[in-house]
């Protein structure tokens, strides 16, 4: 087992107290989304263009969504993941800002979010996707209840899809890239919209608090995670019951009809771990969609979930920070780990210790750790254009920083705006220089 140099709770660099970015900051970065006329996201950037128009050569990049800014930044995909723009996905603020005030119902939960998910600041983008020709990025923004499709020409918003309930939050696009699928967290609901119109094309019912989305089975199926109520401070384990209804949702992708629904309580007390969470956290399929990976809430390890015999076959314990509390009520939204991907090659997963201020890749025919890289609340965990590298989003730095698959090192790390969390590949036109002169 690796050991992790003991980091003081002085060295986590908090955002809390931030000011706001300004309007004249925000109309700044306006001006850098107005360059990005064909940005595309995973998914959707190997569809074909509209009929009658001219495929644009696309260069990757990487997409960083700074939650606690309401922006998001645009990256180099590999190497030295430079950063090379900034796109605002919140030009309504000003009008949803009225709209939330004027309403006491609305307002309860927008203040409700900035005092608990959003550790005193609010939530303005949680995921994002493009649409299949570039021209529009689709972002969820939780503390604004909706999902909202922005031209990346112009930097207006196309359409907006309000959820039900009061908040979004994790989404997934379809392999085809014509579809997003929402988690609306205090509805137990999952939207699938349109992504070029926004149209509801349906939805489904989830357990409580709907969280993780992913299309599997070449985009036949989608898995949804519910993890339940993690706002409270009832995090003791005897407590968990109160915790909610948390499962697995599996459905068709094409008629939204349940499939079946995964309870892992009762694959977690058959493999002898009663101890732990049966909340589903950031989840990785194998790329032949044998094995599922997956955190639960304060757990500092990986499970291995084996698809084909409905069985935990494997759980990896991951070392803890002799500097972390052990007083669940300080672990953010329950997260103890949170942040979770796996290499092109299948044979290296990365983990995001996020309470714990570091990230380590395991091997996966052992689940053993290399070695620990400190970083500040890591909060998403992604692979880069080449394959190479592992992503992470360091909220507690206002960083990503690049680990190398092979050897488990840290290779660089670049600033990013307010709180990163969702990391994303994408695509920009090949001759596109950077944002707009300001």
């Amino acid at each position: 087992m690796s050991a992790l140099p003991e980091l003081s709770p002085a060295s986590r660099r908090s955002a809390r107290g931030r000011s706001r970015p300004a309007r004249s900051r925000a109309l700044g970065t306006l001006a850098a989304a107005l360059a990005l006329a064909t940005t595309g996201l995973t998914g959707a950037a190997g569809a074909a263009p509209a009929e009658g128009t001219r495929a644009t050569a696309l260069r990757e990049v990487m997409f960083v969504g700074n939650n606690w800014d309401g922006t998001a930044d645009v990256i180099r995909s590999s190497g030295d993941f430079a950063r090379i723009g900034r796109v605002n996905v919140i030009p309504d603020r000003d009008q949803r800002l009225t709209e939330i005030y004027l309403n006491p119902v609305k307002l309860a939960f927008f203040l409700g979010i900035r005092l608990g998910p959003g550790e005193g600041h609010d939530q303005f983008v949680d995921d994002m996707y493009s649409t299949p020709d570039g021209s529009a990025v689709v972002v969820s923004r939780p503390s604004f209840a909706d999902v909202v499709s922005i031209d990346l020409a112009s930097g207006r918003i196309n359409w907006r899809f309000p959820v039900s309930g009061f908040r979004s939050d994790h989404m997934a696009v379809s392999p085809d890239g014509t579809r997003v699928a929402v988690s609306a967290s205090t509805s137990n609901t999952v939207h699938v919209l349109d992504i070029r119109t926004g149209a509801q094309l349906g939805s489904f019912a989830t357990g409580d608090k709907p969280h993780e989305n992913l299309f599997t089975d070449g985009g036949r199926q989608i898995w949804n995670m519910s993890i339940g109520e993690v706002n409270t401070a009832l995090d003791a384990p005897w407590l968990d019951w109160t915790k909610g209804d948390r499962h697995i949702t599996v459905v068709d992708a094409a008629t939204l009809a349940p499939v079946k629904v995964i309870d892992m309580r009762d694959r977690l007390d058959a493999f002898g771990r009663s101890d732990l969470s049966d909340a589903v956290r950031p989840a990785v399929f194998t790329p032949d969609g044998s094995k599922l990976y997956f955190q639960v809430s304060f757990f500092n390890g990986v499970v291995e979930y084996d698809v084909a015999t409905d069985r935990i076959t494997r759980i990896a314990t991951l070392p803890k920070n002799p500097a972390t509390s052990e007083d669940r009520t300080t672990w953010v939204n329950d997260s103890r780990h949170h942040g979770l991907s796996v290499n092109p090659a299948g044979d290296r997963l990365c983990v995001a210790g996020t309470m714990d201020d570091y990230a380590t890749v395991v091997d996966r025919a052992t689940l053993r750790e290399g070695p620990l890289v400190p970083a500040a609340k890591p909060y998403w965990a992604t692979v880069s254009g080449d394959g190479k590298s592992c992503v992470i989003s360091e909220s507690g730095a206002d960083q990503v920083t690049a680990i190398d698959f092979a050897t488990g090192l840290k290779t660089v790390s670049v600033p990013v705006g307010d709180h990163p969390q969702r990391v994303r590949l994408g695509h920009v036109p090949a001759d596109w220089a950077g944002p707009a002169a300001r």
